[in-house]
């Protein structure tokens, strides 16, 4: 049976970073949206507030800087050659994250069969924020059973990989997850853990695991 790789982004793939804060170091807002990112993390606001203020910070973003912002993120090493040995295998993999969905989308151009994040308008932004479309840890496991549906697979197959608060209701839905370079939310929860900068090391935690 094949098995669905579920991965977050922000301190995930990102290295002790997320895609908003290197979003914003473009505009020179990087410590306005760290201070956002301590007010979720300590549950002062919710996903939805978040975004409606971060949606008000970036109104003058564009999509050059956006792709500035990708590029030059300290992504994890191997990440392409991650997912593509889960191809090979027949297995499928996939993105899902609370940041937004223009800078999350990009990742299927790195192997990924699927990547979802919270709905944005379009950069530049001429379209008001929809909340309604903004991603939540309950969210997260209505995606993976989508994509469960999808592939063919159960969440009996999957097996996650997180590092967050926002992680904890997807592995507590799936029998095998890893926590990466994780807070204290995850690291009771996890099957496995890993510190470091490396995919693969993390990949090899669950690959001839069934």
């Amino acid at each position: 049976m094949a098995r669905l790789h579920l991965f977050d982004l922000d301190g995930t793939l990102l290295y002790g970073t997320t895609a908003p804060l290197e979003i914003s170091r473009q505009l020179g807002l990087e410590a306005e949206t760290a201070a956002l990112e301590q007010e979720i993390a300590t549950g002062l606001i919710g996903p939805p507030e978040y975004a409606v203020r971060i949606y008000a910070l970036w109104a003058e973003l564009t999509d050059p800087q956006v792709a500035v912002a990708f590029e030059g993120a300290p992504w994890l090493a191997r990440i392409r050659e991650v997912w593509a040995e889960i191809r090979r295998t027949g297995d499928y993999c996939a993105v899902i994250s609370l940041s937004p969905s223009f800078f999350v989308e990009r990742l299927t151009g790195w192997g990924a069969h699927a990547a979802y994040g919270s709905r944005f308008p379009a950069v530049p932004f001429v379209e008001p924020l929809d909340p309604t479309g903004i991603l939540s840890a309950a969210a997260k496991v209505q995606i993976a059973d989508r994509l469960c549906e999808q592939f063919g697979v159960t969440r009996a197959d999957c097996v996650a990989y997180g590092d967050s608060l926002s992680d904890t209701d997807l592995f507590g839905a799936v029998p095998m997850s890893v926590a990466m370079n994780a807070d204290r939310y995850l690291t009771g929860l996890a099957t496995h853990t890993y510190t470091g900068k490396d995919l693969w090391d993390a990949y090899e935690l669950v690959r001839d695991a069934r």
